[in-house]
């Protein structure tokens, strides 16, 4: 197989910042012009995993890591259908792919999926603006586009919509359900039903090897729908976008605690869990996005390095048990992040239904999480067990 290989090209590139910042570089990927939210990753690994996130949908990313590229990209292990962000922030692409296992350089990867991209700029420089202000509505321009007058180029910044309020579940999702059989080994537990805000493939694969038969199913179903599968849990995915512009899947979601279903969410899930049993949600400064958080596992005492992306976060108390608002019983903050005391899980005490803001999947790593979808098996054994039993 030949070595893709990354031709450094000197086509001009500007990542325009809603203040009126500018820092020229030089493009990369497709080219062209894109607008997002400009957030910061802070992995050192796994771009991979972070450019097939639908979670990043609507975002233009920057990789706070200087090399970029260097394992390129390959087949077998995308998170989903593409590369889902709405641009991409480098400071230097590797120019040789060093890996085995890549079928193409990631240059290429963005270029056919037509992700507009920037290299060569100082993306320190960057997220310490962004650390500082918050996050931004960004635009790259590049080629032919990086010509457009100064002016004109921060007027379209600026006219792009905010990431509050916007509703992404409908671009990200599957169109059809899909189903992944219980993989061998496990005693098989029976159907889940996963709804798609954007799921990674990380999550399916570790669903499925705890003995669920995985049924994917798109965002907009309604319970129904789901009680047609008779299944046995609920699975809320990762996703975008703001979860107070969620409102049908938060009263999906209360419906499915009204049927008393075993339930765990993950990322938005757990923004929308926290919604469901009557919490507000907030936007943060500039989010968490990395795989070195650090997380207090409050019920085990536990310290877990864990991978995030949320740009939101739950209001509810890390200090004490309190009453669901919506009428759900007792609720407690089950973990929270150690960098800001933000709610990073929550666990509800009389119904069968628990969510973290992190990823138990992350692929590239940590695996510090990846109890937690044991801990889910269980919980939906001993739901079964005992309504069997009642």
């Amino acid at each position: 197989m030949t070595t893709p290989t990354f031709a450094q090209t000197l086509d001009p590139a500007v990542l325009v910042l809603e203040d009126g910042t500018r820092h020229p570089g030089r493009a990369y990927g497709a080219r062209g012009t894109t607008i997002g939210e400009v957030v910061f990753a802070t992995g050192m690994t796994g771009y991979q995993e972070t450019l097939t996130d639908p979670s990043y949908a609507g975002q233009i990313v920057l990789q706070t890591a200087p090399h970029i590229g260097n394992t390129g990209m390959n087949d077998e292990d995308p998170e989903s259908r593409r590369i889902w962000v709405a641009g991409y922030i480098v400071r230097d692409p590797s120019r040789v792919v060093s890996n085995w296992r890549a079928d193409s350089s990631l240059d290429e990867a963005l270029a056919q999926d037509g992700v507009v991209g920037i290299s060569g700029i100082d993306t320190r420089a960057i997220t310490r603006r962004l650390r500082s202000v918050g996050s931004m509505r960004g635009a790259i321009f590049s080629g032919e586009a990086s010509r457009l007058a100064e002016d004109e180029q921060l007027r379209i910044v600026r006219e792009a919509p905010q990431m509050a309020g916007q509703n992404l579940s409908a671009a990200v999702s599957v169109a059809a359900a899909e189903v992944t059989p219980a993989h061998e080994g496990p005693e098989r537990i029976g159907a889940l039903a996963v709804l798609d805000l954007g799921v990674k493939q990380a999550t399916v694969d570790n669903l499925a090897a705890r003995g669920f038969d995985v049924h994917v199913l798109p965002q907009d179903v309604t319970i129904d729908d789901i009680r047609a599968i008779d299944p046995v849990a609920v699975f809320y995915s990762n996703g975008p976008g703001d979860p107070a512009a969620s409102d049908d899947h938060v009263s999906l979601l209360r419906a499915v605690l009204d049927d008393r279903l075993p339930f765990f969410g993950i990322c938005f899930g757990n923004q929308l869990l926290g919604r469901a049993l009557g919490f507000g949600t907030y936007k943060l400064p500039f989010g968490h996005r990395g795989i070195n958080q650090p997380v207090l596992d409050k019920q085990t005492g536990r310290v877990e390095i864990t991978a995030h992306n949320h740009g939101f976060a739950v209001d509810a108390p890390i200090d004490r048990t309190v009453d669901s608002p919506h009428g759900y019983g007792r609720v407690e903050v089950s973990h929270v992040g150690l960098n800001d005391n933000v709610v990073e899980g929550l666990r509800a005490l009389d119904i069968p239904a628990f969510s973290v803001q992190y990823h138990p999947e992350a692929a590239a790593g940590p695996h510090d999480a990846n109890y937690l979808f044991d801990r889910f098996a269980d919980l939906v054994r001993t739901t079964l067990e005992t309504t069997k039993n009642a």
